[in-house]
C-alpha cells in the first residue's frame, strides 16, 4: 500500500469520528500495611499513553474515555506495580492497597506484540529496563548501558560505537527501533553506531528470539526498542537538568529537557551535548583519536483525547566520532601522519584535549516519526509512519582535511499499521502491514557499497487468549516481501565515477535486482503456574534477507581493518528458534531461567582470504589490509541465561544477584577450524551485591550502593580459519555505585545523584567482540590491536524543576 493512502485513511478516520458514551474512573490507593492514603501513585492507561497521579488524599480521577478494555497500570518507587485489562462500559470505581516491593521487574511491555500486555502473559521473552536501571549504570553511548543484561553483548569500536548483540548475533539480525519505528542510519556496518541520545530514552524493552512476526526482515536474533519518556501526568510540567562526567577520557555530557501535560495536549522538548578526549588503559596509555562529540535535539508533540492519540517526534542526533588505527612506533608510541605525509609520534599534547583527528566520521540523522492510535467502535487502529535521513561521512587525510573521502546518504521512509478487532470470545486478534522504502546514493570520492533502492512490505495476522486466567495461547503468521536494485559503478582511470564505458575504465558494482520473500511465525504459551510463577513455552521461524554489504561491498571502511567483498549470490536466513522460560518472582527471590536453541540456514557469515600459499590477500598495496568476504552454513546457536536475585527476610533491603549467559554456535558438517561460527561472546558471569534503603532522615531516599563483579570466560570457540578470529583470555572486572534522591525544590527526588566506577581494579582486557583487537601490533610488548577502557569513575547528576 503506498504511504500516502496510509496518510488519507488517517485523516478520514479523524474526520469520521463519532460521539460514544463518555465513561470516567475513579479511586483511592493506600499503602496495605500503614492504611495510609498514597499521593503521587502513576495511575497510566498503557495503550492511550495518558494518566494521572493520586492527590494528597490518594484519589484519582480519569474522565472522559470511550468503552473499551483498558490496559491499566499503577505503579509507584517501592511498592508492587498492579497490572490489569480492565472493561470500561460505565463509571467504575478502583480502589487499591498496594504492598511495599522488594523485587525490580517491570510489567508491562508493548514490544513483539500487538498492543500492551503484560510480561508474565506473553509467550515471547522479553527484558524490560526502566529509567532507574539507566541511571544507576554508567554508558558512553547508549548501547553500552545494555552490556549488564543477561543474553547482551556488544560489537565496539573503542568508547564511542557500540553495536547490539543478543545471544551471539548482530548486526541486522537485531532489530533497534525507537518508540517502535525501526532505526535505519547504514545498520550494516559493523562500525556505525546506533543514532539515538542515550539522555532521551526512558525504557529499554529488549526481545531475546526472533522479531520477524512483528517486524519484519532483520530480526531474527532479537529486537531492542527505545522508548522516550512518558509525557507528564494532565496538569503537570517538569522541567529536568542532567549532567554527567567520567574520569577515564574526560567525558562531558549534558541535557536540558521541558516537558508537560496541559489539557491533552503533551510536549517534550530536550536538547543533549555529550563530548569526549581519548580513553586510556593500563596496557596502551592514552589510545590516540578514540575521542568523539554529539549533540541532539528532541522535540515531542502530542495530543491525547478519548478517541485515542496523535504524537509527533522530530529527532536530530549529529555526532563526530574519531576511529583509531592503532599505528605505533618501534617503543610503542602511537604514530599519525601529519600534513605533509610524514609519520610523526603522538605528543602528550597530540593525546589530550578534545581534538577531532583523522581519520573520522561525521554523521548526521534526522528523523520525522508519527505515532497514532485511535480507539474505534469495534476495535482500534495503530498508523505508525516516519521519515530519515542518515548522512554518514568520512575524512580520512590531515593533509586534505576538507576531501570527503566516503559519503553515504540514506533516506528511509517507514510505515505499519495495525487493526486490533474487538476481543471476541476472549481472543484478541490483530491484522497488520509494514514496511520501508528506501534509498542510498554516494557523494563521496570512494566506494563502498553501490547505489540502491530497496522497498519491503509485510502482512501478519497475531491472535492470543488467556484460559482460566492462567494460560495464554499466542500466535501468528507474517509474510513478506523485500525489492533491492543496485545501481552499475564505473570507475576510470583516475578512480573517479564515468558513464564511459571503455577501455581504460573499470567495474566497480555491477548492477542487480534481488526479490526476496520470506514467511515468519511464531507460536507460544505462558502459563501462571502459581500467582508468583511462570512458564513460558515459544516456537518461531522468522528470515533476514541479505544486507547491502552483505551482497554488493568492494572496498575498505576506515575502522574495520579490512577490505570487503561482497557475494550477490548469497541466499537468505531462516532462523527456526525453540524458547523456553521459567521465571519466579515472590517477595523474597526472584529467579529467571531461559534456555534456548535456533537453528539458522544460510548463516552469512565474514572470513579471511587467503591465496594458494595461505597467505592474506591484498586487493590494494596502497592500503594494505587483508581482504575478506562472505560465506554462508548452516549453524546451530544453543544457549541461555540464568539469573537469580535474593532479598532474604528481615533484610528485604538487601539484593544478592547473580547471572550467567551462555551461547555455543557451530556450523554444520565442518572443519575443526570453521567449526564455530566467527565472533561469538564469550560466557559471562556477573554478580552483584545491593542494598536499597527507601528513605535516610528527611532528606534522602530511594538510595542505593552495590559492588559488582563481571567475569569473562576465555573464548576458544574462534573460527580460525584463515586467521579469521583470535581467542581471547578470561578477565575479570570490579565495579562499585552509589546514589540516591536528594530532597530539595519542594520535591522528594528534587536531586539525584549516581556515582559508578568500573573496572575499579585498571585491568588490561580485550573484550572478544571489540573490533580494536585486530589494529596492528605493538612492537614494544608483542601484543595485537587496542585494549578496551581502563578504570573509569562517572558522576551523573539530575536536577527537577
Amino acid at each position: 500500500m503506498s504511504v500516502k493512502y496510509l496518510f488519507v485513511a488517517v485523516a478520514i478516520l479523524f474526520a469520521t469520528q463519532t460521539l460514544f458514551a463518555q465513561h470516567k474512573i475513579t479511586g483511592n490507593l493506600k499503602d496495605r500495611q500503614t492504611e495510609e492514603n498514597l499521593s503521587g501513585v502513576s495511575i497510566y492507561l498503557s495503550d492511550l499513553k495518558t494518566g494521572v497521579s493520586t492527590d494528597a488524599a490518594g484519589n484519582f480521577e480519569l474522565t472522559d474515555l470511550k468503552a473499551g478494555n483498558y490496559l491499566i497500570e499503577i505503579s509507584s518507587v517501592g511498592y508492587n506495580s498492579v497490572v490489569h485489562h480492565y472493561l470500561i462500559n460505565k463509571d467504575t470505581t478502583l480502589n487499591f492497597k498496594l504492598s511495599a516491593s522488594h523485587k525490580e521487574l517491570s510489567e508491562v511491555v508493548v514490544t513483539g506484540v500487538s498492543r500492551s500486555t503484560e510480561i508474565k502473559q506473553n509467550p515471547i521473552i522479553v527484558k524490560s529496563l526502566d529509567i532507574n536501571y539507566l541511571q544507576q549504570n554508567s554508558a558512553t553511548n547508549l548501547i553500552d548501558a545494555l552490556k549488564n543484561v543477561p543474553g547482551m553483548s556488544q560489537i565496539t569500536t573503542g568508547a564511542a560505537i557500540s553495536k547490539p548483540v543478543i545471544r551471539g548475533l548482530g548486526y541486522n539480525r537485531v532489530l533497534s527501533l525507537l518508540n517502535g519505528i525501526r532505526q535505519e542510519g547504514q545498520q550494516w556496518g559493523d562500525e556505525h553506531g546506533i543514532e539515538i541520545d542515550e539522555y532521551a530514552i526512558d525504557k529499554i524493552e529488549i526481545v531475546k528470539g526472533p522479531g520477524s512476526l512483528m517486524y519484519g526482515s532483520d530480526g531474527i536474533a532479537g529486537v531492542v526498542n527505545f522508548l522516550s519518556p512518558k509525557a507528564p501526568m494532565a496538569g503537570q510540567i517538569k522541567t529536568q537538568l542532567l549532567t554527567n562526567y567520567q574520569s577515564n577520557n574526560n567525558l562531558i555530557g549534558y541535557s536540558l529537557s521541558n516537558a508537560g501535560n496541559a489539557k491533552g495536549v503533551q510536549w517534550l522538548g530536550r536538547l543533549s551535548n555529550k563530548y569526549a578526549g581519548n580513553y586510556q588503559n593500563a596496557a596502551d596509555g592514552k589510545v590516540l583519536n578514540s575521542g568523539f562529540k554529539e549533540l541532539s535535539g528532541n522535540l515531542f508533540l502530542g495530543i491525547n483525547k478519548n478517541w485515542g492519540h496523535s504524537h509527533l517526534h522530530i529527532n536530530s542526533y549529529n555526532t563526530t566520532v574519531n576511529l583509531p588505527e592503532g599505528e605505533r612506533d618501534s617503543l610503542g608510541n602511537f604514530t599519525f601522519e601529519n600534513a605533509e605525509g610524514d609519520v610523526m609520534t603522538a605528543t602528550k599534547n597530540d593525546l589530550s584535549g578534545y581534538k577531532t583527528g583523522f581519520p573520522h566520521q561525521v554523521i548526521n540523522h534526522l528523523r520525522i516519526s508519527s505515532n497514532n492510535y485511535l480507539v474505534l467502535k469495534n476495535g482500534t487502529l495503530h498508523v505508525d509512519l516516519g521519515f530519515q535521513n542518515n548522512k554518514r561521512k568520512e575524512y580520512a587525510s590531515l593533509a586534505n582535511p576538507n576531501d570527503i573521502d566516503l559519503f553515504f546518504d540514506l533516506n528511509t521512509l517507514n510505515y505499519n499499521a495495525r487493526y486490533n478487532f474487538e476481543k471476541t470470545n476472549g481472543w484478541e486478534t490483530s491484522l497488520g502491514i509494514g514496511g520501508m522504502q528506501q534509498s542510498h546514493t554516494n557523494r563521496g570520492k570512494e566506494y563502498l557499497i553501490p547505489n540502491y533502492h530497496l522497498f519491503d512490505v509485510g502482512a501478519f495476522v497475531y491472535s492470543q487468549k488467556i484460559f482460566q486466567q492462567k494460560w495464554t495461547l499466542a500466535g501468528g503468521l507474517r509474510f513478506d516481501n523485500r525489492t533491492l536494485n543496485a545501481s552499475k559503478l564505473l570507475l576510470d582511470s583516475l578512480g573517479k565515477a564515468t558513464n564511459l564505458d571503455d577501455g581504460s575504465s573499470k567495474v566497480k558494482f555491477n548492477a542487480f535486482k534481488k526479490n526476496y520473500g520470506g514467511a515468519s511465525g511464531s507460536l507460544g504459551i505462558a502459563y501462571q503456574a502459581t500467582p508468583t510463577s511462570t512458564i513460558k513455552l515459544n516456537v518461531s521461524r522468522g528470515f533476514r534477507a541479505p544486507n547491502i554489504a552483505e551482497l554488493a561491498s568492494n572496498g575498505r571502511h576506515e575502522g574495520t581493518f579490512r577490505y570487503e567483498i561482497g557475494d550477490p549470490r548469497l541466499k537468505s536466513e531462516i532462523s527456526h528458534q525453540f524458547d523456553l522460560a521459567y521465571f519466579l518472582h515472590n517477595d523474597h527471590i526472584s529467579f529467571e531461567l531461559t534456555p534456548f536453541a535456533n537453528f539458522i540456514s544460510n548463516y552469512i557469515y565474514v572470513k579471511k582470504q587467503t591465496d594458494g600459499d595461505g597467505n592474506e590477500v591484498i586487493i590494494d598495496p596502497a592500503d594494505p589490509v587483508p581482504a575478506f568476504d562472505f560465506a554462508q552454513g548452516n549453524a546451530a546457536l544453543l544457549g541461555g541465561e540464568i539469573y537469580l536475585d535474593v532479598h532474604p527476610h528481615p533484610f528485604d533491603w538487601l539484593h544478592i544477584e547473580n547471572s550467567f549467559s551462555y551461547v555455543r554456535a557451530t556450523q554444520n558438517n565442518a572443519t575443526d577450524s570453521t567449526k564455530y561460527l566467527p565472533f561469538m561472546p564469550a560466557p559471562k558471569y556477573r554478580g552483584e551485591l545491593k542494598a536499597e534503603l527507601k528513605k535516610i532522615g528527611k532528606t534522602i531516599s530511594n538510595a542505593y550502593l552495590k559492588f559488582g563483579l563481571d567475569h569473562f570466560f576465555s573464548q576458544n570457540n574462534v573460527f580460525s580459519a584463515y586467521g579469521t578470529e583470535t581467542a581471547t583470555p578470561a578477565y575479570t572486572l570490579l565495579s562499585a555505585g552509589i546514589g540516591g534522591n536528594i530532597k530539595a525544590f519542594g520535591k522528594k527526588d528534587g536531586i539525584s545523584l549516581f556515582v559508578t566506577a568500573e573496572n575499579i581494579a585498571n585491568i588490561s582486557f580485550q573484550n572478544h567482540l571489540s573490533r580494536l583487537k585486530y589494529a596492528p601490533e605493538n612492537l614494544a610488548t608483542g601484543r595485537n590491536g587496542i585494549f578496551n577502557q581502563g578504570r573509569n569513575i562517572s558522576l551523573k547528576m539530575l536536577i527537577n524543576l
